[in-house]
């Protein structure tokens, strides 16, 4: 039997997004030199780059990405201020969305040269990931054609979406992610037009189940998906890994 490509995890727990960034950046950039320092050695002596998969929860911000439209962005700069939410430019693929407590924000940081280099696989992958979960919960989850992310009742009027995703690729190496509403508190999304939707809502795991979701259970359930739609082993990060 095979062996699994291992992947190293690591939970970030509650952080800002800046300083979340700041450190997907630092791995992401590992990454990359490993990937160029491999050019100069011969294919017996190259040195496999590690892949990762951080976990986060934001303190409240918007972040746009590089595509995004300013206009979806409902609050002025006091107003964000009186609100106590940040607001980033990014580089990430994508339009605008929200970040806070009671979200789980994932960030792969991949080579794709270990799984496929096809970014439209990579994202349905990832969406796989958050539907298989909420089957976990009794939930259908699935996704509306020409959009990216997880929706609850897509084809009906009363689609709705529970999981937001945007990602960026360099030399087939992706940082960004998934913004999966657990205990999320809706009311951030009135001051944005979420992912410049204008015609859908957006909803939370314990709106659609009616209680409380106990995150710790909830991000087992989707690291175990992650293994079996990537077919890798999860292993815990720790200072000796190499970033």
């Amino acid at each position: 039997m095979e062996e699994l490509k291992s992947v190293i995890f690591k939970d970030l727990g509650r952080i800002s997004y800046k300083e979340a960034w700041d450190f997907q950046e630092t791995v992401f950039s590992g990454v990359l030199n490993s990937k160029s320092e491999n050019r100069a050695r011969t294919i017996d002596n190259q040195i496999r780059t590690t892949d990762y998969l951080l976990f986060a929860e934001h303190n409240p911000v918007y972040t746009l990405g590089k595509s995004g439209d300013m206009n979806n962005l409902l609050a002025n700069k006091k107003q964000l201020e009186d609100l106590g939410i940040e607001f980033f430019k990014i580089n990430r693929g994508g339009d605008i969305t929200y970040h806070g407590p009671g979200q789980l924000v994932g960030y792969p940081i991949l080579n794709l040269d270990h799984f496929f280099t096809d970014i439209h696989r990579y994202l349905r992958t990832l969406e796989d990931v958050i539907i298989d979960t909420l089957f976990d919960y009794g939930l259908k989850g699935g996704r509306i054609s020409g959009e990216t992310g997880v929706w609850l009742d897509p084809e009906t009027p009363f689609a709705r979406k529970i999981c937001a995703m945007g990602v960026r690729a360099s030399r087939w190496v992706t940082m960004h992610g998934w913004a999966f509403n657990i205990n999320t508190d809706l009311k951030h999304f009135q001051h944005i037009i979420p992912c410049g939707i204008t015609d859908k809502s957006v909803t939370s795991l314990n709106i659609e189940l009616d209680k409380e979701i106990n995150m710790l259970e909830l991000k087992q359930k989707v690291k175990y998906h992650f293994e079996k739609r990537f077919e890798v082993s999860l292993s815990d990060f720790s200072e000796k890994n190499h970033i």
